[in-house]
């Protein structure tokens, strides 16, 4: 029964977490016709040490996840991502792949805020996520403010296939701040969180509380930089992380 227990648990924060695309996403869509490569590169320095539900340790994983978006029209985009895992005794693997399009509020409607909205459907090996067909609705809300910026990304998650189907919607938020202290770099602050269903939070011991001191290059228009260090604040996340963007825009040729 204990082993059951630890199980969901565990395969409740894979669900979540997953640590394979770690970002706040912001408002801004890639224009139509370009094209985006981004390699997120993420390292569990202190995680699981021992599988209880099927799915692999992921103390000393390391995640190379290659994502591909294309700008559709002014307020709308398609991405797909490939994910993949490397650990010491368990080899370079295929971890899965998911579809992701997103729409926004164009900009000629003058919001005061910028609004948008992601769905990311996919399937993730059972090996490494017990809930293997999931879905991602994340709303993004995002302002720049003179030097502040602030992005908002209130996640609701839905597991299709695995233990977490009867929990339905998780309520995953992610939050990102970042101040200019020069045109080309931006220092921050992100937080990952997954408090539980919408219909009754887990206990705090039970939820993921993640916290990473991040920092962005701003080298130039088609380049982004991203890297942060995380530390988990509960025993159901991953304790020590790190993360890094590298991505390239191929602007489309007028």
């Amino acid at each position: 029964m204990l082993k059951f227990f630890l199980a969901l648990i565990s395969s409740a924060t894979a669900f979540a977490q997953g640590n394979y695309e770690i970002q706040v996403y912001p408002s801004e869509t890639v224009k139509p016709g370009a094209t985006m490569f981004e390699l997120h590169s993420n390292f569990t320095v202190e995680g699981s040490k021992s599988t209880l539900d099927g799915t692999l340790p992921t103390e000393h994983q390391w995640h190379e996840t290659l994502e591909i978006t294309h700008g559709l029209t002014d307020w709308s985009e398609i991405g797909w991502y490939v994910f993949t895992s490397a650990a010491p005794g368990q080899g370079w693997q295929y971890v899965g792949d998911h579809i992701r399009p997103r729409v926004r509020v164009p900009e000629e409607w003058k919001w005061p805020v910028g609004l948008s909205l992601s769905l990311e459907f996919g399937y993730q090996r059972p090996n490494f996520s017990a809930d293997t067909w999931t879905l991602e609705i994340r709303p993004i809300i995002d302002k720049q403010i003179g030097r502040l910026y602030v992005s908002f990304n209130p996640t609701f998650d839905r597991s299709f296939h695995g233990p977490s189907v009867h929990q339905g919607l998780v309520f995953s938020p992610n939050f990102k701040t970042g101040w200019d202290f020069t045109k080309k770099i931006n220092v921050g602050f992100e937080y990952y969180g997954s408090v539980g269903p919408v219909t009754g939070f887990d206990a705090l011991r039970d939820q993921q509380q993640q916290f990473v001191p991040s920092i962005d290059l701003n080298l130039s228009p088609n380049w982004e930089f991203n890297f942060g260090v995380g530390v988990g604040a509960t025993q159901s996340t991953d304790h020590l992380l790190v993360k890094m963007i590298l991505g390239y825009r191929f602007q489309k040729k007028s």
